[in-house]
């Protein structure tokens, strides 16, 4: 038997181990997703995140391999375990996440023992090619629920700044961008985000195949290694990005922030000032695509979400900084 298998059943008290089925192989090599059939304990299926430092040299899909990127990914599984234990049990039916059922962090390795979202209902994905338009809504009601429930907190042992793109984190590929307008307006893009009046915390991941979908209307969202403080747009907006094709983003984005800020709305406590914030995040939407926008040109040039209508919000943000 695997030593995880022992590390496993050890962790919830079961008996021995049924069977066992990759779900994934985590992003540059660091570990994998299993899902653990399990007998005589108080689950009989779990979902085990396995993280473990790769030895040698790193195989990033798009040739990043260096060692702050591998510094700043382990750190994101740190930041991972401390979003689970410490800030999960504060969402709500309305954003749902997973359980965690134990977690373990060795020298090399984390392993994370979850609730397999598939089994609670949760047992859909979408694909932009497949997704429907209530489906993208229902994820933006996930979004808008999440920030409400995190609004005003402060986000430690998490990401000062969520985001996987956050300027400071990536250095290297702001080195390499080729818009010089954009360049420039990097850092003051950023500000512009950071220092809005009304911070939540952000997913940092929010792309449509982190979310769980049910039949009834559920959803559920997983993946939070890039969670941390932030204003609510850039979840928004990366996650309108995965989901639709340019024509489909500008057709509908009215559309779309409506539904998003009507449940926002909901979700916040009576003591919020709902329209300034509604006033504020929106006259922000432009300068999150630009920051997501920011990062695609230095780290993956052509990227297919580097479209026309992504280019729009980009150039206004420009102008309302003086850069155009």
């Amino acid at each position: 038997m695997k030593e995880l298998d022992h590390q496993v059943l050890r962790l919830m008290g079961a008996e021995r181990v049924l069977s066992t089925e990759k779900v994934q192989t985590l992003w540059s090599g660091y570990g994998e997703i299993v899902r653990y059939h399990l007998a005589g304990g108080p689950h009989e299926v779990v979902i085990v995140k396995h993280i473990r430092w790769p030895e040698g040299q790193q195989k990033h899909p798009r040739g990043w391999n260096t060692d702050l990127g591998h510094e700043r990914k382990l750190k994101s599984y740190q930041i991972e375990q401390c979003w689970y234990t410490t800030y999960a049990a504060r969402t709500t039916a309305d954003c749902r996440v997973p359980e965690l059922y134990h977690a373990l962090a060795l020298d090399s390795e984390v392993v994370l023992v979850m609730e397999d979202l598939n089994a609670s209902g949760y047992a859909l994905r979408r694909t932009p090619e497949a997704v429907s338009m209530e489906e993208v809504k229902r994820g933006l009601r996930w979004l808008a629920h999440f920030h409400g429930a995190f609004l005003g907190v402060n986000p430690a042992g998490l990401w000062p700044l969520g985001t996987y793109w956050h300027l400071a984190t990536r250095p290297e590929e702001w080195a390499r961008m080729q818009n010089a307008a954009l360049k420039e307006a990097a850092e003051a893009i950023d500000e512009r985000l950071s220092a809005a009046r009304y911070q939540t915390l952000v997913h940092g991941d929010a792309k449509l195949a982190n979310f769980c979908f049910g039949a009834e209307g559920e959803i559920a969202a997983v993946d939070f290694q890039y969670v941390g403080g932030g204003c609510g747009m850039k979840d928004v907006a990366y996650f309108i990005s995965s989901c639709l094709e340019e024509t489909d983003c500008e057709r509908h984005e009215t559309e779309l922030l409506a539904h998003y800020f009507q449940h926002l709305q909901t979700a916040l406590r009576p003591d919020v000032d709902f329209e300034a914030l509604e006033v504020e995040w929106r006259g922000l939407y432009a300068f999150a695509w630009a920051d997501f926008y920011r990062f695609l040109d230095g780290w993956s040039p052509g990227h297919w979400k580097m479209h026309d209508y992504s280019e729009k919000l980009t150039q206004m943000a420009l102008r309302q900084l003086g850069k155009m």
